[in-house]
């Protein structure tokens, strides 16, 4: 039996208007793509290094302002000889330094770059520091294991305990403190140990 006209139009229209076609499969395996492309970057660039770096040497990144910045050119004003920068993030205290005419080096926590840990520190007459107050004692130990007696220590943010600055320069979240190697060592109760 033969359906008439009517049926036929409404089923065909019906079809037409409300037919929907299967989803579409990329757009689950897009995402699938994308998030494991964005891991195995993370992975192939950050975890290894966290994973080399034990977890109280762990710490944030916290860009130094304009301010700060100015105060450590400030405090190495007539200082001569090379420069490193440890915690050096996005390099504006390196890039300072190299416009005042120091041979200047950055260290930053990336698997790709040399971690700091590493670094020889005897070559450099100046240290500025912007780390976390967590790694303080291995920083302490390391600098005064490595660095000469004319070397100065710029510290940002947070000072070293223990260690009496030289200088210091600002105030509240953009101070800075210097300590000079050589007033470092000629206190009575300091050890290298």
């Amino acid at each position: 039996m033969e359906d008439n006209v009517d049926t036929i139009l409404f089923h065909k229209t019906t079809r037409f208007l409300f037919h929907e076609e299967p989803p579409s499969s990329r757009a689950p395996w897009s995402l699938v793509g994308m998030t494991a492309s964005v891991y195995a970057l993370w992975s192939l660039f950050v975890l290894p290094g966290f994973r080399k770096v034990p977890w109280k040497l762990k710490v944030p990144y916290l860009p130094s302002g304009k301010t700060q910045t100015a105060n450590v050119v400030k405090l190495l004003q007539g200082r001569k000889g090379r420069l490193v920068d440890l915690g050096s993030g996005d390099g504006r205290l390196v890039f300072a330094a190299a416009s005042l005419g120091f041979r200047s080096t950055g260290y930053e926590l990336n698997p790709i770059l040399l971690n700091w840990a590493k670094a020889d520190l005897s070559d450099y007459k100046n240290v500025t520091v912007f780390l976390a107050p967590s790694v303080g004692e291995t920083l302490k130990k390391k600098l005064a294991d490595e660095l000469p007696d004319d070397a100065r220590v710029i510290v940002c943010r947070f000072p070293l305990s223990g260690w009496s600055p030289t200088c210091s320069e600002g105030s509240g979240l953009d101070q800075v403190w210097a300590y000079d190697m050589a007033n470092i060592r000629n206190i009575s109760d300091y050890s290298p140990s």
